[in-house]
């Protein structure tokens, strides 16, 4: 049975938290953040709000850290230097030198990193990659995401508009597609970057250019009550996969129209309108697994990481 803690009980911890809890082969034994009341809801672990003391009072597996972005990398190298396996909500760090830091201490210490990039987990993103690798399709033509929402007021302190905690709207939102892209196709030739950022928005629109193919993308907090939403439309040689308002659809050359995944329940994952899927769920299963089994979880790869956070860098 894998000994779990979770750190950092906030908006996502509450996709994160549920899945452990689903797990028949892990237990979440305990919780840590400054809030004491953010962790009453959850009365079957035990509770911190000093870290420190959390990691001298229990023996644990396996660290997960759902804390706010600029600390991530602090607390994943002090938990992996105890020889504490860690999964980190992305992105690994705002500092492009951090990954090498974190992955040179999950080395030295004999445990395991990942960052949990969702999408990668994603059933309808995993077929996109799945039908582009296979040519099921002929060649990739070009694409579209879309990852749209407002300003997050009702972060804590703050820290999510705070550009040196959270690196807006490219680090914290964007990031996702653009993790998707390098997972699915590789590292793009070049970008083409447009930013309209003002006091209380911030809103960007990227092209990446791959041999043969582009990708349009597009990201934002809007000033005004926008709805979160995510979608993507590829077009591929012999079809169009697209995944609006919740749906996935392959709309093929000869007329034919089907969805391979189904409609997925409504609803939303805590207080930030996630769209809820088991991705949340297929991640954790996955990083367990690979503690369990003792080998890297390679489906995250610090090379990618990297090329993720030197184009985000330049926006």
């Amino acid at each position: 049975m894998l000994k779990v803690a979770l750190v950092g009980v906030g908006g996502i911890s509450g996709a994160h938290i549920p899945a452990w809890s689903r797990m028949e082969d892990a237990q979440l034994v305990a919780l840590c953040d400054i809030r004491p009341e953010q962790m009453d809801r959850y009365p079957e672990q035990r509770h911190y709000t000093d870290f420190d003391r959390m990691l001298e009072s229990e023996q644990i597996d396996i660290l997960d850290i759902c804390l706010p972005t600029y600390l991530h990398a602090d607390f994943a190298v002090k938990a992996l230097q105890k020889g504490i396996h860690v999964i980190c909500e992305k992105p690994i760090s705002l500092k492009q030198e951090d990954v090498a830091r974190i992955y040179r201490a999950a080395a030295e210490n004999g445990v395991q990193f990942m960052v949990a990039q969702v999408l990668r987990f994603w059933p309808e993103y995993e077929i996109v990659k799945k039908i582009y690798d296979e040519k099921t399709y002929g060649a990739l033509l070009s694409g579209s995401m879309t990852r749209l929402g407002c300003y997050p007021r009702w972060s804590w302190d703050g820290w999510m508009m705070d550009e040196s905690r959270s690196g807006l709207v490219p680090f914290d939102l964007h990031i996702h597609d653009l993790d998707f892209l390098v997972y699915a196709f590789g590292a793009p030739k070049s970008a083409v970057n447009h930013r309209s950022r003002r006091p209380g928005q911030d809103y960007i629109n990227a092209v990446y250019e791959y041999d043969g193919f582009f990708l349009t993308t597009e990201a934002s907090w809007y000033a005004s009550p926008y709805p979160f939403r995510a979608a993507f439309r590829f077009q591929f040689e012999r079809a169009v996969v697209a995944w609006e308002q919740g749906e996935m659809t392959i709309y093929e050359a000869d007329g034919s129209v089907w969805n391979p995944v189904g409609a997925d329940a409504q609803g939303d994952t805590g207080s930030i309108g996630l769209p809820q899927s088991d991705a949340y769920a297929n991640e954790i299963r996955y990083f367990a697994d690979c503690v369990k089994a003792g080998r890297a979880p390679d489906k995250v790869t610090p090379a990618e990481l990297e090329t993720v956070l030197a184009y985000l860098k330049a926006m």
